[in-house]
């Protein structure tokens, strides 16, 4: 490692503002691939000043310095330091509430890939009150809900799509606390907040779509909701799962009448959704459904097999169509699946983001 890099980190903390500016302008080119091992010199002295340099008011060095820590949560040794500083992703996630932000979407970049840390798991303690008409609750994760749901397409802020909080949303749910909070009425606005983001699963963000699909799937190792979850109408799953699994094809008339309301008579126009994993993910959540008898019955009744004996037929896809088998022999013949961690995969929420 040359000593003119370590130099250049090392002007990350330098006195004048405009040193640091150059130095980490210069250093994004160096934070993926085998150079990004620098940031670590003496004892991570780099992350702390990045983590200062987020904070300033100059548009360019707080995406700089946004990117190379984004970058950086390639090493888990960087994600579980930062995901430590819970007063660092208190300022992350005001941050992306701050619906003047000009860099709020670099934030919940960083926001989703700290979330492959166990300790993200403090965002349900901090609460904040935002000073903003738009946000009723103290909790903050609260707020983050209401920026993905309410600022979708710029709706809140010209400048942020908050699309990769669908990824923030499907680690959280990996834990106990997050599936908990997947499925518990809110207080402050009486909501159910996964039914909340079940209406992005037919939307053009491809983001969004994947995020919200793997938050459905990690909300189903929760087996004792899954009742609630597909027979509760406040929630009403089902459909959700199975829109972006339906094509054009015409069913059966008793098929047709037995799917959920939302299926019926489609139309010629309907389309499955383009993404393969997308696609196995959604299955995937079928197979987790059909671990309790009482639920395989339930989608036996609502011909969740003639969705899946379509799909079968129309998508040239090998994992797509191993999963169809399984969801057909587990509809067809009534066996449980010997174990559900089985059909789990690498999933693109399981990815760290990069930027270049």
């Amino acid at each position: 490692m040359s000593q003119d890099l370590i130099d250049l980190v090392n002007f990350l903390h330098a006195d004048h503002p405009g040193i640091r500016e150059v130095a980490a302008d210069n250093l994004v080119g160096y934070s993926q691939g085998p150079h990004a091992h620098v940031f670590k010199q003496d004892d991570y002295r780099s992350i702390k000043d990045l983590k200062l340099l987020v904070k300033e008011k100059k548009r360019s060095i707080v995406e700089n310095a946004l990117t190379i820590l984004i970058n950086l949560c390639d090493d888990a040794s960087v994600i579980d330091l930062i995901a430590s500083d819970e007063t660092f992703i208190e300022y992350i996630s005001k941050a992306i509430c701050d619906l003047e932000q000009q860099s709020a979407d670099l934030f919940t970049i960083l926001l989703a890939n700290l979330a492959k840390n166990d300790q993200i798991n403090t965002i349900f303690d901090i609460r904040v009150k935002i000073d903003n008409e738009v946000f009723k609750s103290d909790k903050i994760v609260d707020s983050l809900m209401d920026c993905f749901v309410k600022g979708a397409n710029r709706a809140l802020n010209k400048y942020a799509t908050f699309d990769y909080l669908s990824y923030f949303f499907a680690d959280l749910s990996r834990f106990e606390k997050g599936r908990k909070y997947f499925v518990t009425e809110q207080a402050y606005d009486h909501v159910i907040p996964i039914t909340k983001l079940l209406v992005f699963t037919e939307i053009e963000s491809k983001i969004r779509r994947a995020g919200v699909a793997s938050t459905i799937k990690n909300a189903l190792f929760d087996v004792d909701s899954h009742s609630k979850f597909i027979k509760d109408e406040n929630i009403n799953l089902l459909p959700y799962i199975l829109l972006p699994l339906a094509g054009p094809e015409e069913l059966d008339e008793d098929d047709m009448f037995n799917l959920p309301d939302e299926l019926q008579l489609l139309g010629e126009d309907k389309k499955r959704d383009s993404d393969s994993q997308i696609i196995c993910t959604h299955i995937e959540s079928l197979l987790l459904l059909c671990t309790t008898k009482e639920c395989r019955e339930y989608l036996r009744e609502k011909s969740v097999y003639a969705i899946i004996k379509e799909l079968h037929k129309a998508v040239d896809d090998a994992e797509i169509c191993e999963r169809c088998d399984r969801i057909v022999q587990l509809l067809m013949r009534d066996e449980a699946p010997k174990d559900v961690q089985e059909i789990l995969s690498d999933d693109e929420d399981e990815k760290i983001v990069e930027i270049l």
